[in-house]
């Protein structure tokens, strides 16, 4: 998809968008991954006559991979076989002597060395931006682990900029060794009521984007915006009916006549289930189901029980997704190989768990015919794999080209230069402590408040907390667990900065605050006390963006996130590094939860019971709008 010149209000018609599809994007934006190369292979009249020759042996393959065991996963066989590749495409696959037909003077020969041949691996659903890495960076820590590919509607990086912004990052993406196949979200902010961004996606948007060659489908399109009838939603969905695209959903606790409902508006797909009775359900209704693991939300182990008890047969259309990650957690654990091995810990067949990770995602977003496969006329990302059991990736494949080997790529992938869309400053003005201070309308006495109780990194409850009035201002109580807590609207919109309060973190002292938080992400910060909650906002004002820890007005931890205020070009190993340090001085507050600082930007995010925070105010999740936190004022 060449930098050629765009227009954002001028759609084009559906023929010449299929067109255009077809000819430019797979095969067309794909680099050959070669260090420093910029050659691209584009679907003309005359290149896929190449194609067609090179797959009919007249013309001489570039590499021949010999010595392996093919995993076929659209067979569920695995047998030696040859691979001959021709630039980025697998031209044949066969045995010696057919394959011996694609070997001409100049063919580079690899031996396999008897691993198993495993196609490239897709994550099904994932906010890579949520790893506070960049897409180089992530590129990095991802791909040497065996995934090639990613569905991602790359809404992070959409909320803090704007559609020439996006432009950036797909740019950035045609450089990396990682395919991002996009999904245009199905609106912008997700959040009921709605919130502030950077840039909002309307259905009038739509119109444009779901024609742009990048756009695979239509992004996380969220139950209760198909419920209430969201004229934006439905505006998206209609479009890709049009353009004949796939809907992607996000229906979590969907059931009975609500998950019937939604799934009459179209949705495809789901991502979201909180057990296996779900699972089945939406699966019994159509759906494909993709099992997330994310390194917050743990649901590989009961969903696939779908499968390993309810229903083997279940099996060919479940896909996995790890939705939120972490730089730490992928570098410790691993990514979508890391999901292979818990499937089959989980009682799967190391088969069957492969297809989960590659040709079951391929085909529920409808790029099978691209991806997911190890067969002719398909990509060639190819995975070298000693053990299937164990399924440690040794090689990784991708486009053609080896560019990874024992976790690490094997050649230098530098970021891009950072134009001023993503390197300028956060615009909110900078706070005092009467900001976060919750006056009420009483000198002295008591405030029943509602607290935002987390349960876990989405779901909040209710707690009722009786706390104390003095000089007009409610006073957080850490010996009750109730600290206060806020979002700064931070794009220059409108100088919004709400106030609540929460429990769960059992913060004694001290701030906490990010400009990483999805799906909004402003600006958001927690604390036992007012001051130092206005120093780490003032903080992260200062420093462009970020995640910080304070206490008595000294930063105690200071992560940096320069590429938008949400991610960082450093390396993985770099930003895990600082992730432990974040959280270890996040501790040393008093908080005992596992991912301290990802359970508290995850607070905006409406679209799962009860309760959350956005700069519009505290929101109820079930009533679908803010509420009042003061319950109750008794003045003494």
């Amino acid at each position: 998809m060449g930098r050629e010149a765009r227009s954002y209000t001028v759609p084009m018609t559906q023929s010449e968008q299929r067109k255009r599809c077809l000819i430019v994007f797979f095969i067309g934006t794909i680099s050959t991954n070669r260090p420093g190369s910029e050659e691209k292979m584009e679907r003309t009249v005359e290149q896929l006559k190449e194609r067609i020759r090179a797959g009919g042996a007249k013309i001489p393959a570039e590499k021949v991979i010999k010595n392996g065991q093919l995993v076929n996963v659209m067979t569920s066989e695995i047998y030696p076989a040859e691979i001959a590749i021709y630039k980025d495409m697998i031209a044949a696959v066969g045995d010696e002597a057919e394959v011996a037909d694609y070997i001409g003077p100049d063919t580079q020969i690899i031996d396999a060395k008897g691993r198993f041949l495993v196609p490239g691996m897709i994550d099904g659903h994932i906010h890579s931006e949520c790893s506070k890495l960049s897409i180089t960076s992530y590129a990095k820590a991802v791909v040497p682990h065996g995934t090639t590919s990613m569905i991602s509607g790359l809404d992070e990086y959409i909320s803090v900029s704007d559609l020439d912004g996006l432009q950036e990052i797909f740019a950035e993406v045609k450089k990396s060794p990682l395919k991002v196949f996009w999904g245009a979200p199905y609106k912008t902010p997700y959040t009921v009521p709605q919130s502030t961004v950077s840039f909002n996606f309307t259905k009038e948007v739509h119109q444009t984007v779901q024609k742009w060659p990048e756009c695979f489908g239509v992004w996380e399109t969220v139950t209760e915006f198909v419920q209430e009838e969201d004229e934006d939603t439905l505006g998206a969905i209609a479009e890709a009916g049009k353009n004949n695209l796939p809907v992607f959903g996000c229906a979590p606790m969907a059931s009975g006549k609500k998950l019937n409902a939604y799934l009459c508006s179209g949705v495809r797909l789901d991502h979201e289930s909180y057990d296996h009775v779900e699972v089945v359900e939406k699966m019994r209704k159509g759906m494909h189901m993709l099992i997330r693991e994310s390194c917050v939300t743990h649901f590989l182990a009961e969903n696939m029980r779908a499968v390993t008890e309810v229903n083997p047969y279940l099996a060919r259309r479940v896909s996995f997704c790890t939705d939120d990650v972490t730089a730490t957690d992928i570098l410790e654990k691993g990514h979508m190989d890391n999901l292979v091995r818990l499937a089959i810990k989980a009682g799967v067949e190391p088969m069957t768990a492969i297809q989960m990770a590659t040709i079951n995602s391929a085909e529920a977003y409808r790029i099978d015919h691209l991806i997911g496969s190890i067969c002719p006329g398909r990509i060639a990302d190819i995975l070298f794999v000693e053990d299937l059991q164990d399924f440690k990736v040794d090689e990784v494949m991708t486009n053609g080209n080896m560019v990874a080997r024992n976790h690490k790529l094997t050649y230098e992938l530098k970021a891009p230069e950072r134009s001023p869309i993503f390197k300028g400053e956060l615009k909110c003005a900078k706070t005092t402590a009467d900001d976060f201070s919750y006056h009420v309308p009483i000198e002295n006495g008591e405030a029943k408040v509602l607290s935002l109780d987390v349960k876990g990194p989405f779901v909040r409850k209710r707690r009722d907390v009786i706390l104390k009035v003095k000089d007009g201002i409610v006073q957080p109580d850490t010996e009750q667990d109730a600290i206060m807590v806020s979002v700064v609207e931070r794009f220059g919109k409108n100088g919004n900065k709400s106030l609540a309060f929460c429990s769960g973190w059992k913060l004694k002292k001290g701030a906490m605050a990010s400009t990483n938080a999805p799906d909004d992400n402003n600006l958001v910060v927690m604390g036992a006390n007012a001051e130092d909650m206005s120093f780490a906002v003032n903080y992260l004002i200062e420093q462009g963006g970020g995640q910080v820890v304070v206490e008595d007005g000294k930063v105690i931890e200071f992560l940096p996130l320069s590429v938008g205020g949400i991610v960082s070009d450093d390396e993985p190993e770099v930003v895990a590094a600082k992730e432990a340090k974040i959280d270890e001085a996040a501790r040393s507050l008093g908080s005992d939860l596992p991912n301290p600082m990802m359970y508290m930007f995850f607070l905006p995010i409406t679209a799962i019971p009860d309760y959350a925070l956005t700069d519009a105010g505290p929101v109820d999740y079930c009533a679908l709008t803010t509420y009042d936190p003061i319950l109750e004022l008794v003045e003494k």
